[in-house]
This record gives structure tokens, C-alpha cells and sequence, in this order.
């Protein structure tokens, strides 16, 4: 595949830069798929917000690097209240992410020169283990860290995540997709995937609701699955996904609306 260049997935077709900004400044919510360490996809995200802002200036950043109780603190930096040092001490940076911080400073300064909200889309991560090992069921509502139950996963997405996570690797006990031993694997993803569709869809509640653009792990968004089905099951709709392609190979139909040809070298 030519770097610098967008495909649409579901044609092969390539796409004008333009175009593609166009239709996701037209949607809702535009999700910015990424792999956490690799700088060229931060890069790429850091662009694609720049190519929207040209296009409306209502729009709102979610990261899912941050639980939701941080908010605050995005608050008093995206202001410009903060230095770089005082915020990542505030926002418990070594703490609630495991990337150096480096990788997305640029992304955090973009939202600060141009004042644009953040919001931490993530829970408490214990919620993660809990809803793992014992199901919803065995969380008190007001435990729930204002997360609703997610949308059982299908088994298209329990197959997805499956081969995602190495399918069928000696070192993991289930054999399949649908082995109840990769319930509580499947479980913990979707408690991120809902929690990151509940704060999105929050955002939108407000009076004027903004464009929110996600910054969110790529597994959390293919195909559809994640957190899209996850939106459309809390009925927040023209939700577009576009994700960083470096495989030599086409993007595969229904990976996502667009992605963007990165150089596997940089």
C-alpha cells in the first residue's frame, strides 16, 4: 500500500484527504484508532485533529489513557492552569497509563494551544477485573463507576478477538472463541469498550453537543465491533472509525470507514 494515501475499505478504492475530513466532520463521534507505542500513529492522530478543527471548532477529545474522575484535572490543563511537569503529576500519568508520556504530549499540546476539552474516557480499572471474574451481575450499581452492562458480544467478535490475542496459542487455556474458559477474557474487553462508549455518549448529552473524537486503542474499534457496536447500542449514531494501515497488504472489507498508509519505517 502507498503511503499518504486513505483507503476505503470496503472498495479498495483511494480517498482524497479532503473527503475524508468532510465526512468526519460531519459525524458525531470519529474514533482514531492507534497502536499505544507507536509514535508515527500519535502522529497521525495529532494530524487528523488538525484536519477537523479546520473544518468545525466543536469538538471535544476523549482518551481513553484517563479514567472519567481525572476530568478535572484535563480541565485546569487544557485551560492552560497546568505547566507539563504539574499535569502529568496531576493526571497520575505513571500510574493509569504504561506508554511514556512523550508519545502523546503532542496530542495533549494540540488540545491546550487550541483549548479543546479532554475527557478521560476510561473506569477505574478495577472494574475490569471484577466484571471478569464474576460477571456484571456481582457489581453494585453504585460500583459500576457510572457504567451500564455492556451489549453481550457476539461471536464474530468473540472469533476477532480470539485470533487478535493469538488465537489458539499453547500458552492460553481456551481452545476457541467459544470456550467458556475466554468468557472472562471477552467480558473484561467489553467492560473497556462500554466504558468508553458510556463517556462518549455523555459527552453528547450536553445541550450543544460536540463532535467527540476518541483516542482509543485500535482493538477496541475494528470491524465494527468494541465500542462502535457498543454506541450504537446506547443510540448514538454517524459514528465514523479511521485507523493507521501499515501492512503491505489491503485493509481487509469493513475494518474500518477509512484508514491512512503509513510507512512501516517510520
Amino acid at each position: 500500500m502507498t503511503p499518504g494515501t486513505w483507503i476505503a475499505p470496503h472498495t479498495g478504492e483511494r480517498l482524497d484527504h479532503g473527503a475524508v475530513m468532510k465526512m468526519a466532520a460531519a459525524a458525531n463521534v470519529v474514533l482514531l484508532g492507534e497502536r499505544h507505542d507507536r509514535a508515527a500513529q500519535h502522529r497521525w492522530q495529532l494530524h487528523v485533529l488538525a484536519g477537523l478543527l479546520a473544518l468545525r471548532q466543536d469538538i471535544a477529545v476523549g482518551y481513553e489513557m484517563f479514567p472519567k474522575r481525572l476530568d478535572p484535572v484535563l480541565a485546569r490543563w487544557s485551560s492552560g492552569a497546568l505547566d507539563e511537569e504539574a499535569f502529568l503529576d496531576a493526571a497520575e500519568w505513571g500510574t493509569v497509563w504504561g506508554f511514556p508520556a512523550d508519545l502523546y504530549l503532542p496530542l495533549f499540546r494540540f488540545c491546550r494551544q487550541f483549548r479543546l476539552p479532554m475527557h478521560g474516557l476510561n473506569c477505574r480499572r478495577s472494574l475490569v477485573t471484577e466484571v471478569g471474574k464474576d460477571g456484571w451481575e456481582a457489581i453494585s450499581e453504585e460500583d459500576r463507576d457510572d457504567v451500564t452492562p455492556a451489549l453481550p458480544a457476539t461471536s464474530a467478535y468473540r472469533r476477532f478477538l480470539f485470533d487478535y490475542t493469538g488465537g489458539g496459542s499453547a500458552n492460553r487455556k481456551a481452545t476457541n472463541p467459544d470456550d467458556p474458559a475466554f468468557d472472562r477474557f471477552v467480558r473484561a474487553q467489553q467492560v473497556w469498550d462500554r466504558a468508553f462508549a458510556c463517556r462518549i455518549a455523555d459527552i453528547r448529552q450536553r445541550e450543544r453537543p460536540p463532535l467527540v473524537a476518541g483516542i482509543i486503542g485500535r482493538g477496541h474499534l475494528e470491524f465494527g465491533h468494541g465500542t462502535p457496536a457498543q454506541l450504537r447500542d446506547l443510540g448514538v449514531d454517524r459514528v465514523v472509525v479511521l485507523l493507521p494501515h501499515t501492512d503491505s497488504r489491503p485493509p481487509a472489507p469493513g475494518l474500518a470507514d477509512a484508514v491512512f498508509c503509513i510507512d512501516p519505517q517510520e
